[in-house]
C-alpha cells in the first residue's frame, strides 16, 4: 500500500496556462509601437535561434554564471531584434525592458479553462499543491495576476532553485518542502521527460498531460496520461493499490 497522495506538485507552462499569442506576433506588437514594421514569422524564427544560443551558452537564466532571469531574457530580446536588423542600443534596450515587462503578469498569459476547476477539486480532495517550474521569478505575479495564485502553499521555479528540470535536483527540494514520502506526492506536467520520467524516477507519481494527443511514448500506461486537467482527482483517488 502506497497511502493517499497528498501532495500535487504542478509545471505551469502548458500545463496551467499558455502564452495568448505566439512569441512572434507579441513582440512585432511591442516592435509597433516603436514605429518598427517587422513580419511576425522572421521574428518567430530569430527568437527561437536566440533563445536556443542563450539556452545552450548560458542555460537556467545564466544562474552559474552570474545572471539572473532578466538580464537572460534582455540577452535574448536584442539578439531576437538584433537578428531583424535592428541596431539602435537604445531602441534595444527599450524593446528588451517592455517585454520583460509585458510577460510579468496576466495580459499575455490564458489560463486553460481546467485549470482552476482541477486545482479546486485536489484541494477539496484534501491534497496540497505546489509549483515546480522552469520559470523565472515572475511566476508569482504571473500567477497572481492569472487568480491561480491563491492555490498553491508554495512555488518552485527554476530560477529560485538554482536548477532546472530534468534535474532530480529541483524535484528533491520540492519533496523536501512538502515533507512527505515521493510515494505520497504526484506530478502533472506536459514534457515526456522533465515532467514525467524525472519525478518518476524520483518514485513520485508522474502524470503526462497531453491535450492534442501527440505524445508518442509507448512506455507511458494509459493510467499516467491526461488529455484534460479534469480526468486528474479521479485518478488521483484511485491512486492508492
Amino acid at each position: 500500500m502506497r497511502g493517499p497522495v497528498r501532495w500535487v506538485l504542478w509545471d505551469v507552462k502548458d500545463t496551467l496556462l499558455k502564452v495568448r499569442r505566439s512569441v512572434g506576433e507579441q513582440y512585432c506588437t511591442e516592435a509597433e509601437r516603436a514605429g518598427l514594421k517587422l513580419k511576425s514569422k522572421q521574428v518567430e524564427a530569430a527568437f527561437r535561434e536566440a533563445y536556443r544560443q542563450s539556452s545552450l551558452l548560458y542555460p537556467n537564466y545564466g544562474i552559474a554564471q552570474g545572471m539572473n532571469g532578466q538580464v537572460w531574457w534582455t540577452g535574448v530580446v536584442k539578439s531576437t531584434f538584433a537578428q531583424c536588423g535592428v541596431q539602435d542600443p537604445v531602441l534595444l534596450d527599450t524593446l528588451a525592458k517592455n517585454l520583460y515587462q509585458n510577460f510579468c503578469g496576466p495580459d499575455n498569459w490564458e489560463v486553460f479553462p481546467d485549470s482552476n476547476s482541477t486545482l479546486k477539486s485536489c484541494t477539496a480532495l484534501g491534497m496540497k499543491l505546489g509549483v515546480v517550474s522552469n520559470f523565472d521569478s515572475r511566476l508569482e505575479g504571473v500567477l497572481r495576476g492569472c487568480g491561480l495564485l491563491t492555490h498553491f502553499s508554495f512555488l518552485l521555479t527554476s530560477e529560485g532553485a538554482g536548477v532546472s528540470k530534468p534535474d532530480v535536483k529541483i524535484f528533491t527540494q520540492a519533496l523536501k518542502k512538502c515533507g512527505v514520502p515521493a510515494n505520497n506526492v504526484a506530478h502533472v506536467g506536459d514534457h515526456y521527460v522533465n515532467d514525467y520520467l524525472t519525478s518518476r524516477s524520483l518514485g513520485i507519481r508522474g502524470f503526462l498531460l497531453d491535450r492534442h494527443e501527440q505524445h508518442e511514448h509507448q512506455n507511458v500506461p494509459a493510467e499516467h496520461r491526461l488529455k484534460s486537467l479534469e480526468e486528474l482527482p479521479a485518478r488521483l483517488q484511485q491512486e492508492v493499490d
